[in-house]
């Protein structure tokens, strides 16, 4: 495999892995200096809006610079804002206000980076002479090795250091992240405008331009349905109801496992995509993660027994690394290369603040119904999605094909 593609995948696992240690590490931080429960749900609260205005708002800066430089940025932003706290806790002490403060810094960082990254994705195809079904099976395994490693890493670092030797280990993570980055070539992030396209008049008209672009495509309004319908259920059984049913069973502890076997069948399915994503229709692809991931959640959501539930997330996680991966390649293809900081910032954005919205919903419904027909509702959630998936006219035809923008901002799809 040749350097760019190998310094984009090594630079995507190192960021998702420094997200995942302080994740897992920083509100255990937030705990020992504050000793506040309260506090360290503060900062969570206040890093979440920024967050989703960043990614909304940043997509257009994407959209103007050079996409590596876009990547580099805001690894250096996110290593930035974790190694200001044990600076600060060097000078004058840490508390509450310090890590809000710098929450939100990182915040600024989160979104945009996914969205760089997002971005620069059909470059690395193209120069790096990897085809795009292979790259986005690796970057699935990828992600799923990171979501396996980081608790581990967190917890590990946790016992053997104290709190600010584990913050500039995190930063680190980042740091190498965009030094890496750094070894793809200038040239690669490079936007070229499209023939004929005049530029909008400012930053608002722009991002205008790509809302309606991802609003008017059915293709683009129907794989984003499908994404936060996943991501809603997802958060909903395993930020809440799971937590709750595996104490009321007296088994805490296996929550966990939970995590551990929806990671192992991400990585079983990003891994077989990369080897046999090529080969026959998309369609049947498209549709074994679709079933798939109906076949993980309803299993899930039925509550039968501890390892049923276990075998139900890592059919959720193979189907998922299956589908995520499809996906990529279609976005690759279909959203427009001037556009795609814009509308891919959109849907990061959506995809930060789905998950709250599952964890409320279960919450409710757990409190006033109890958790085996909270496990149910929100599944049904995921119901419908597939019915969208199975019918909507868009999904069907899944060949190449490409997009490009009329004059009033609709997608026109030409096909192949």
């Amino acid at each position: 495999m040749r350097l760019i593609p190998v310094a984009y995948l090594t630079s995507y696992l190192l960021s998702l892995l420094g997200n995942s240690i302080a994740g897992i590490a920083l509100p255990l931080i937030v705990l020992q200096v504050t000793g506040s429960v309260l506090g360290a749900g503060a900062v969570a609260a206040a890093t979440a809006i920024p967050a989703v205005l960043a990614g909304l708002a940043m997509g257009v800066v994407i959209d103007r610079i050079n996409r590596r430089t876009s990547s580099v940025v805001t690894d250096l932003v996110s290593a930035a804002s974790v190694a200001a706290l044990p600076l600060v806790d060097m000078l004058t002490g840490l508390s509450l206000g310090w890590f809000v403060l710098f929450g939100i810094v990182g915040s600024l960082g989160d979104v945009p980076g996914m969205t760089a990254r997002d971005a620069l994705l059909p470059a690395i195809v193209r120069h790096g002479g990897i085809p795009a079904e292979r790259l986005m099976g690796l970057r699935e395994a990828l992600g799923a090795v990171a979501l396996l490693l980081g608790p581990a890493a967190a917890g590990t670092l946790m016992v053997l250091f104290d709190g600010s030797t584990v913050l500039w280990i995190t930063a680190a993570t980042s740091l190498s992240a965009a030094l890496i980055t750094l070894l793809i070539p200038h040239r690669v992030g490079t936007i070229e405008p499209a023939d004929g396209a005049a530029p909008a008049e400012n930053g608002w008209r722009q991002l205008r331009a790509g809302w309606r672009v991802l609003f008017r495509s059915p293709f683009l309004v129907a794989t984003t349905a499908l994404s936060l319908a996943s991501v809603v259920v997802l958060a909903a059984l395993q930020g809440l109801i799971l937590p709750v049913w595996f104490t009321l069973a007296g088994q805490p502890g296996m929550l966990g496992f939970v995590l551990t076997a929806l990671a192992a069948g991400m990585l079983a399915g990003g891994g077989i995509y990369a080897v046999a994503g090529g080969r026959g229709g998309r369609r049947p692809w498209f549709l074994t993660g679709l079933l798939g991931s109906t076949l993980g959640f309803g299993v899930i959501a039925a509550l039968p027994s501890v390892w049923t539930v276990l075998a139900g997330a890592f059919v959720l996680g193979l189907s998922s690394g299956l589908f995520g991966s499809l996906l990529g390649v279609l976005m690759i293809e279909r959203v427009p290369e001037r556009m795609r900081g814009r509308i891919m910032g959109t849907q990061n954005a959506m995809m930060t603040a789905a998950p709250p919205v599952g964890i409320v919903t279960a919450a409710l419904l757990t409190e006033y119904a109890g958790v085996h027909v909270a496990a149910l509702a929100v599944t049904g959630v995921w119901l419908v999605a597939l019915v969208v998936g199975l019918c909507a006219p868009s999904l069907r035809s899944l060949g190449p094909e490409t997009e490009r923008v009329g004059s009033d901002g609709t997608a026109v799809v030409d096909g192949a």
